[in-house]
């Protein structure tokens, strides 16, 4: 049933980020760009996920557990380090570069633009080369909830 639930949850985010136009790279971009062409779209996009996300985390809050695992898994880190600000950096860098994040070049990937497929080649190859070389750790920590 976690499987099940793992893919309509993947699903739905995904449709809403093609819907949206974070598929789009000049969407972002646009986005992005305060002094030229600026597309202030995206914050309704973003004000629609909070309003759907904080009812949800709210209930969540409320459960003992979660329907399909033992435990919840919850971040344990919260101090703001140099691995955190080089992160959100390069990041924020490569989003502005290439109007892409991780998701929506995901959901564009069937599309077949070969801006998308060489994105989503160097994402995976800096993921791969990050886990190979002991950039990232383990960021949560399973834990229940009271």
């Amino acid at each position: 049933m976690q499987i099940i639930a793992s893919l309509v949850a993947g699903l739905v985010f995904g449709l809403g980020l093609i819907i949206s136009g974070m598929g789009n790279p000049a969407k972002v971009q646009n986005f992005l760009d305060l002094t030229g062409a600026w597309d202030p779209s995206l914050i309704f996009v973003m004000g629609g996920a909070i309003a759907v996300a904080l009812p949800g985390f709210w209930l969540v809050g409320r459960r003992v557990r979660p329907l399909f695992a033992d435990v919840f898994q919850m971040p344990t880190k919260r101090d703001i380090d140099g691995r955190l600000i080089g992160g959100s950096v390069l990041f924020g860098t490569g989003w502005g570069l290439g109007g892409y994040c991780p998701g929506p070049a995901m959901t564009a990937v069937p599309f077949f633009r070969s801006e998308t497929i060489l994105f989503v080649i160097a994402m995976l190859v800096g993921m791969w080369f990050a886990r190979q070389f002991g950039v990232t750790g383990p960021i949560t920590k399973q834990a229940a909830s009271a």
